[in-house]
């Protein structure tokens, strides 16, 4: 009679066991499952922002590159050299390109003939000079030839180092004389992407890897290439000897949002989550592999521990009511025996769970250093901007000059033949406006090259209104070219103690956005007013009479790439904020009252001089 209670309470001891176990399984699994979801998907979001960024940093170093050639076409001692060559002039034209290579940190900058053969270079000097190689059979060459400009990444037969070339055509009076070419090589970037975590890779249009901080991966196609296509690639000597190897990136297993990394890679890196973002005005598409193990192992152990934890207490409470229940006159002892047990467990547990806190504050720790990487890319990424913002108004400083070069040349010529009449009181008039001339042009380049220094330095007292002017200088011409009226008041000379290249930064960025929103229109008018305030600041005021700020731009108008145009990167009023917030200052786009025209940006400094 006895052996049936006993096996009944086995029975159901056995039961309550395995139920137990059923339920922490289910926990853990859980807790793994919806730990992993939450970390992939914060995961995708900033890995997402963080191709942006890289890719940003890419389109910024090709911009500040293409300028050059646009530059160096206007240069008439480039021209002549081309269209009259002599071993004098040769000799200084390499100089020259030597002088601007190092200093604009370009990779090699080099003189086409019309036939192809490289009659200049930056590297004259090198054992590696591409002086008297010919180039004809480059199809940068010869587009830039046919269409006036062109750009294509390919190894360098001489060098045997890859890199973008950038080509534009030279014109003389009978036709073209020549072709400039720029190589722009990306080894800087790509050592700023190996310092953070994640290989980055940029693939043309065909797939084939052209930018990439794994050295392994270059000029491996991530897609099959067909025979054809392959030995075309090969014959054109785009990528030398390159055997174009496959660079797969396999599914893992079990997940098919991630992706095994080929050899090359860090071991660490894999399993990486893939984000691609096309870089602008490249036809490039930039992917960004994003290691997943740092993140998402400690999510998870601490999600499972922290499940295993709750459920183990909550069984622990419900074996310990049902047994109080059912054994009511059970020894304290035992009890007391019993709750030391559960109370060993869960210390056990806890320990476990320091060891994970401890884990995750290394990794916060790790983290902290990246967005001090981050902060350093955020600086890198304003004087992007700023050249970016050169590049555009190269061509007006260019039409700037050109007139006062042109009335120099008028007037030298008049003043040769007055003196060969012997009216030289006439001819002094004539080399006094020639003079003036020249100040103006030294005036244009002044402001230019100020405004190409690259932000950072020491603060000086800064009037507003020379900071304005200088601003106006550098977008007069296109302020000219669309037609745009420019009313400018000043109370009094307000003065601020600020970095006047990064000022004129801000006013450039906001003058251009209100010349871009007044397009199309007869009437466009900018207005900017600075004024001292009452309480010992000053306040500068940009605004037009353009559409204005709709409200759901105005709500997210200083959030990063958040922009009304087609080829904006929604970066440029971030990083005037971000300026004008290291100026000690305040950047902010008010509500208009009802009725009045277009929108109107703010600036308030807290202290003035």
């Amino acid at each position: 009679m006895s052996a049936a209670p006993g096996a009944a309470r086995l029975w159901r001891s056995l039961f309550q066991v395995v139920a137990a176990l059923a339920v922490l399984l289910a926990l853990d699994r859980g807790a793994d499952h919806l730990a992993r979801r939450w970390v992939l998907a914060d995961l995708a979001a900033s890995a997402g922002a963080a191709a942006e960024l890289r890719g940003a940093v890419l389109q910024a170093e090709i911009e500040k590159q293409r300028s050059l050639p646009l530059i160096l076409a206007q240069d008439p001692d480039l021209r002549e050299a081309l269209a009259a060559p002599s071993p004098a002039r040769l000799e200084a034209l390499n100089a020259k390109l030597e002088a601007l290579a190092q200093g604009t940190r370009t990779a090699v900058i080099y003189a086409l003939d019309r036939t192809g053969v490289a009659l200049a270079a930056s590297n004259w000097r090198t054992g590696t000079s591409f002086v008297g190689s010919d180039y004809a059979f480059r199809p940068y060459f010869r587009d830039a030839l046919r269409e006036g400009a062109a750009e294509h990444f390919a190894l360098g037969t001489v060098s045997n180092r890859p890199g973008l070339y950038l080509a534009r055509r030279l014109d003389g009076r009978d036709g073209p004389v020549g072709v400039i070419v720029v190589k722009a090589e990306f080894e800087a970037v790509e050592e700023a992407w190996r310092r953070l975590p994640g290989p980055v890779l940029a693939t043309d249009p065909r797939g084939i890897v052209t930018v990439t901080s794994v050295p392994a991966w270059h000029f491996l196609a991530t897609r099959p290439l067909a025979g054809p296509e392959r030995e075309a690639i090969r014959e054109s000597l785009q990528f030398g000897n390159a055997p174009l190897g496959d660079l797969r990136l396999a599914p893992l297993a079990g997940d098919a949002t991630l992706r095994r990394l080929p050899p090359g890679a860090r071991p660490e890196d894999s399993p990486a989550l893939p984000v691609t973002r096309p870089v602008p005005g490249t036809g490039w598409t930039l992917t960004l592999l994003a290691p997943v193990r740092p993140v998402l192992e400690p999510a998870r152990l601490a999600a499972r521990l922290g499940a295993l934890l709750l459920g183990g207490a909550g069984l622990a409470g419900m074996a310990l009511a049902l047994r109080r229940r059912g054994r009511l006159r059970r020894d304290l002892a035992r009890d007391a025996a019993r709750r030391q047990e559960l109370e060993e467990q869960v210390s056990l547990r806890t320990a476990e769970l320091r060891t994970a806190n401890a884990r995750l504050r290394a990794e916060a720790v790790e983290r902290q250093r990246a967005e001090a990487t981050l902060h350093g890319l955020r600086d890198e990424l304003a004087q992007a901007n700023r050249l970016a913002i050169l590049g555009q108004i190269t061509a007006s400083v260019a039409h700037e000059i050109n007139q006062p070069l042109a009335a120099i040349r008028t007037f030298a010529d008049n003043a040769l033949k007055l003196l060969g009449r012997g009216d030289a009181a006439t001819a002094g008039r004539a080399v006094e406006t020639i003079a003036g001339l020249t100040g103006r042009i030294g005036t244009i380049t002044e402001g230019l090259r100020g405004f190409a220094r690259k932000g950072g330095g020491e603060s000086e007292p800064v009037a507003l209104r020379a900071a304005i002017e200088g601003a106006l200088l550098l977008v007069g011409h296109r302020l000219r070219q669309h037609g745009v009226a420019v009313e400018v008041s000043v109370e009094g000379e307000p003065r601020l103690r600020a970095e006047r290249v990064r000022l004129e930064q801000v006013l450039v960025n906001l003058v251009q956005n209100a010349i871009e929103a007044l397009q199309g229109r007869a009437d466009g008018r900018i207005r900017i007013s600075a004024a001292a305030a009452p309480e010992g600041g000053a306040t500068l005021r940009v605004a037009d009479n353009g559409p204005g700020l709709a409200p759901v731009v105005r709500r997210s108008l200083f959030m990063p790439f958040t922009t009304t145009k087609s080829a904006g990167l929604g970066l440029g009023l971030v990083i005037c904020r971000d300026i004008v917030a290291d100026l000690g200052g305040t950047l902010e786009a008010p509500e208009r009252p009802e009725g009045a025209e277009g929108a109107e940006f703010v600036m308030t400094f807290g202290k003035a001089l």
